[in-house]
């Protein structure tokens, strides 16, 4: 499906070069190589895949890391301090996305581990068999992949609406309740890695909770874009990733309900998960210790409560206006372009994040993010984005290309971004392209590489991350 601007609400031309960023982020002074000897500033419209590190996190971690120490067991003052500053992140954390009292912060790896730990805790149905799971094929694969492999996952097909899409679901749910094997959980995404769309949460939590669903909503795309609240909007749980969310320090969260996460499978066997220890017997913590089992992530969480801190700290009007009108613009323009297609799932969806998906009729999605790194300076993502089903269904197999914006982002990337698709289009690349080990890279690539990087080559680094994406998902996991 495309967008056809001319019926989209809302959408505006003009140049927005005028348009500042919303926070500072580490990098954004950085000078990149190009073809023709120039150094520019990157433009980095890659920050659905990882976000940069606001400039304030990187502070308060260099702040805190003389503190570090063991956490939890530690006597010594520094421990106690450390265990201090990691339970103060998670309490943070937890606010940040509208914690219940009596909800659970559990902090994790990024949203894929996040959702694994949730598969483990589905209860089992009244027959003992695994529990059910409803979910969308238009998920990312890290809220696909783990309940088709622990429950008992449903996928029904997302329809071109919102509305009919809602329908399905509530069929899905009503079918399943009248047979006495009801769903316990229906997870969505808050705002697709794809399109930025998403279903309106509300109606969601209501269908599925008429239903005796629990919701656990795929916040990846979401947090770091929108204000999110648990509380507030009905969801049971939510997960997502520090290095999404401008803190790419290896962190991330579940916080939902704690029933489930008390009683479901310790997510590692390890130490700090249990109370007692015997050779033929264990007792378990409850949550969140339960599920974090080894040393824990205390920079990290650290890193992501600040994160948490500062996204709070800014107005929402200001964020969203920031954001929409860098869309709107990137939507307009890419249109505008011959041939760009701009990838659309739901016709009706309203107040998408800065996420747009487009493809350039004729050529490699490989081939243009190439063409946009080598001669402009500009990273953007190519491929499936870790949802295959979605692509393959609304007839990208082939993958696609993918920029996204963030608070770090200004108007001038967006504005270099759609002149450079532009004479792309009109006259092509000024280099000669070839694809090398199944990746576009450029032929006798004169770049030269960051010193003290280690790197061998450009197109060694470019393949390695054609081999992840081969595999299921590019190099920068959700």
């Amino acid at each position: 499906m495309t967008i056809d601007t001319a019926t989209c609400p809302g959408t505006v031309a003009g140049d927005v070069s005028h348009v500042a960023p919303v926070l500072t982020v580490v990098g954004s002074d950085t000078l990149v190589p190009l073809v023709d000897g120039r150094r520019v500033t990157y433009a980095n419209l890659d920050v659905a895949a990882s976000a940069p590190a606001l400039r304030t996190v990187a502070d308060r971690v260099a702040e805190v890391l003389p503190l570090y120490a063991s956490v939890h067991r530690g006597a010594g003052y520094l421990s106690q301090v450390s265990t201090a500053l990691y339970e103060a992140s998670r309490r943070t954390i937890g606010d940040f996305v509208g914690a219940r009292p009596d909800d659970v912060t559990v902090v994790t790896r990024n949203t894929t581990d996040s959702t694994n730990l949730l598969a483990g805790c589905v209860p089992a149905a009244a027959d003992g068999r695994p529990g059910r799971v409803l979910v969308l094929d238009a998920e990312h694969h890290a809220n696909l992949l783990p309940w088709q492999r622990t429950t008992r996952a449903t996928v029904v097909e997302a329809q071109p609406t919102t509305t009919a899409t809602l329908a399905l679901l509530a069929d899905a749910l009503r079918t399943a309740a009248d047979a006495d094997d009801p769903f316990a959980l229906l997870t969505v995404t808050g705002a697709s890695n794809v399109t930025g769309e998403s279903l309106p949460l509300d109606a969601v939590v209501a269908l599925a909770h008429d239903h005796g669903a629990r919701v656990l909503v795929d916040g990846a795309q979401l947090v770091p874009h929108r204000r999110f609240s648990l509380a507030g909007s009905g969801v049971d749980y939510v997960a997502f990733s520090g290095h999404k969310t401008y803190a790419p320090y290896g962190a991330g969260a579940l916080v939902g309900r704690r029933d489930w996460l008390d009683a479901g499978t310790p997510y590692l066997a390890g130490g700090g998960a249990v109370r007692n220890v015997a050779l033929d017997a264990t007792t378990w913590q409850t949550a969140p210790a339960r599920h974090e089992a080894g040393s824990p992530n205390v920079l990290g969480a650290v890193a992501l409560a600040s994160a948490c801190d500062a996204l709070a700290a800014v107005d929402p009007a200001a964020l969203h206006a920031h954001e929409d009108a860098l869309r709107r613009r990137l939507v307009d323009g890419l249109s505008a372009v011959p041939g760009v297609r701009v990838v659309q799932v739901w016709e009706d969806a309203v107040d998408p994040v800065g996420v747009v998906t487009f493809s350039v009729d004729d050529h490699d999605p490989g081939l243009v993010a190439a063409y946009l790194a080598a001669e402009h300076g500009i990273g953007v993502r190519d491929g499936r984005f870790c949802a295959h089903p979605l692509l393959r269904r609304l007839g990208y197999s082939a993958g696609a290309v993918r920029a996204s914006v963030g608070v770090g982002t200004s108007g001038e990337e967006v504005e270099r971004l759609l002149t450079a698709l532009e004479q792309f289009v009109t006259d092509g690349p000024a280099v000669r392209y070839a694809v090398v080990d199944g990746c576009w890279a450029v032929q006798d690539d004169p770049r030269p590489l960051p010193e003290a990087s280690g790197l061998s080559g450009l197109i060694a680094t470019a393949a390695a991350g054609f081999v992840a994406e081969s595999a299921g998902c590019g190099p920068a996991p959700e």
